[in-house]
Order: C-alpha cells, then sequence, then structure tokens
C-alpha cells in the first residue's frame, strides 16, 4: 500500500492530516518528528484506531545532519519492504520563534534552518523514491505576501538564502521574528515553483504543491510566545478580531483534512505550481504574492540552498538539475 511521509504529523494540523489520510484513503504513514517519544504513541493510537501501518523517523529539520540520518533511514525502510511505495512527501512542520535570534547546529538561523532548509534537503534525498504521480506538497502561510492582511502583521525580506541564514551575525541587526517566519514561508513557495518548473521541463509525473492553511488557532503553534498570548490565540474573541482584520483564519479540523486531500486526493492530481488555501471552512485555489513568480528569483535562491545544505553532486535528483 502507497505511504505518506509527513513531517509534524503527530500534531496540530499534521495530526488531522494523518488521521483524515488514515480514516479516509486507507493509506500507510510515516510520521517524522523531533521527539520519538511524543510521535511513538501518536502512530500507535493511529495503527489501532484506522489499521494502517505507521511507521516513524526522528527528524529535527533544523538540524542537516539529523535530516541526512531520517532520509538514509527511510530509504533503508523502502529497500527492506518495511514500508511501501513512497506517494507524497508532506513538508508540514515548522516554527514560529519568539525572543533573539538563535542558530541551529549548522549555526543557521533557526526559523529559516527548520521551515525551509531542512525540507529542501529532505526532498533532494528522498526525491527518488518518490512514486510516479507522487506529490511534494510544502505547508506555507499568507504571512509570505505584504499585499494581504496576513502579510502586513508580519512583513517580509527579500528572499536572499545566504543572508537569512546569517541575519543577525557579526553584530548586525537580525531581521525581527515575524519577517523571519513570512519571508521562510516566502522562500518555501519559491523554491515549490521552481521545482515544479524543473518537474515539467524533465517530462515528470511528480506534483509539487503550495497549501496555506490560515492563521489556526489553539494548534500549539505559538507555543513559544508568552503565555498571555497564548492564551488570547485561543479564545473566540480573538478569532473574532482577525476574521475582521481580514486575516485568513483555518482550523486544524478542516485545514487538516485540506492538506490531507491536497496530498493525495485524484482531484488535486494537476495541482502542481498552485497555491491552495483554506479559508474559513473553505478550500480554495489562488495567487501567492507578486514576489513569489519571480523567476530570477527563485533559481538564486534555488542555487544557494544547495551551498547552504552541502548538497553533493551524487545526490542532486537528475531530474531537477
Amino acid at each position: 500500500m502507497p505511504t505518506i511521509l509527513i513531517t509534524g504529523g503527530h500534531s496540530g494540523i499534521g495530526l488531522e492530516c494523518s488521521k483524515y489520510i488514515a480514516s479516509h484513503y486507507r493509506l500507510n504513514l510515516i510520521l517524522a518528528g523531533r521527539s520519538l517519544e511524543r510521535v511513538d504513541p501518536v502512530a500507535q493510537e493511529l495503527r489501532t484506531t484506522y489499521g494502517v501501518k505507521v511507521g516513524t523517523l526522528k527528524l529535527d529539520t533544523s538540524s542537516l545532519a539529523s535530516v541526512r540520518s531520517a532520509a538514509a533511514q527511510c530509504r533503508t525502510m523502502l529497500d527492506t519492504g518495511e514500508i511501501d511505495s513512497l506517494q507524497a512527501i508532506i513538508c508540514n512542520a515548522g516554527v514560529r520563534l519568539n525572543g533573539p535570534v538563535s542558530y541551529s547546529a549548522d549555526s543557521y538561523e533557526e526559523t529559516f534552518a527548520t521551515n525551509y532548509l531542512g525540507h529542501c534537503l529532505l526532498v533532494d534525498l528522498l526525491f527518488d523514491r518518490v512514486a510516479d504521480h507522487g506529490r511534494i506538497v510544502y505547508t506555507v502561510s499568507g504571512t509570505h505576501d505584504p499585499d494581504t492582511a496576513d502579510g502586513k502583521m508580519m512583513g517580509v525580506a527579500e528572499p536572499d538564502a545566504i543572508a537569512l541564514a546569517n541575519t543577525g551575525k557579526d553584530g548586525t541587526k537580525p531581521l525581527s521574528t515575524g519577517k523571519l517566519y513570512g519571508t521562510s514561508k516566502l522562500c518555501i513557495i519559491l523554491n515549490a515553483y521552481e521545482l515544479d518548473r524543473r518537474l515539467r521541463r524533465s517530462g515528470s509525473t511528480i506534483a509539487s504543491i503550495s497549501f496555506d492553511p490560515g492563521a489556526t488557532l489553539g494548534t500549539g503553534f505559538l507555543r513559544s510566545m508568552p503565555k498571555p498570548v497564548q492564551w488570547l490565540s485561543n479564545t473566540d474573541f480573538m478569532n473574532w478580531v482577525l476574521k475582521r482584520m481580514g486575516t485568513t483564519i483555518g482550523s486544524a479540523d478542516f485545514s487538516g483534512k485540506s492538506l490531507a486531500k491536497i496530498s493525495v486526493d485524484p482531484a488535486y492530481a494537476n495541482g502542481s505550481g498552485k497555491y491552495f488555501q483554506s479559508n474559513d471552512g473553505k478550500l480554495i485555489e489562488r495567487r501567492s504574492s507578486k514576489l513569489s513568480y519571480d523567476e530570477q528569483r527563485a533559481l538564486k535562491l534555488w542555487n544557494d540552498t544547495k551551498t547552504l545544505v552541502h548538497l553533493q553532486p551524487d545526490e542532486e535528483p537528475a531530474q531537477l538539475r
């Protein structure tokens, strides 16, 4: 039976996505997360409840070494028949940090490393094992678009991978946490569109799709924020305020189901190069920001990303060159 690999599939939107894939499509899963102590009980519950095979991977997307280790383990699982063909990779895990700028084990800014670099490397290392007509799906955010209410709350910077990875070093002023988050999501979309262009040129049947779940309160996404902010974010009042501001609103349940559909449902088989959004109970296709369609920026970002993740020539999929 085909298998879906999802990062962060054990909590929040990712968990709702995993449940829906298991219950409605009866597909097997690999849950990848930083803490197996948190991932393993969820995997067991999914096995028991839905009768599907659920593997687990220890994976911290902020660490290139962890990504390489997890990718190697996944390849072994495929080679030994522990899991069946890899039908989709859902790059769902992400962070929105608060406080002073922090750096990953590789000395890259942590938000950019976690949300963007780790997922890019994961896709590169496993791309050749994705089945024909498979999908690469990225969880992104409307905060990447400065022309929307979502984006105006955060703001974005130039999608320069080298600068973003090294912001705040050598005594320079780092970007704000909001801009770091919004720009990391912009980079994901630029990368997803560049991936789609390369797939189409190579004649590949694999799809590259972006999905914005909307502002999803109560999922633990703001766990790094001060306690009063976390409490306020879970109230009906805050939901009302955000809607009045024009913010894109999602819910863990609906957004999770939408992510599952985009990742495996035949209805979205032609979704490559597209941007889908969950907004107030509706799943729609829309345009992303103007900047996200800049092919020159996307190409520079693509090449700089290879440098930052230390991608070796024999690791680069032929279809993506």
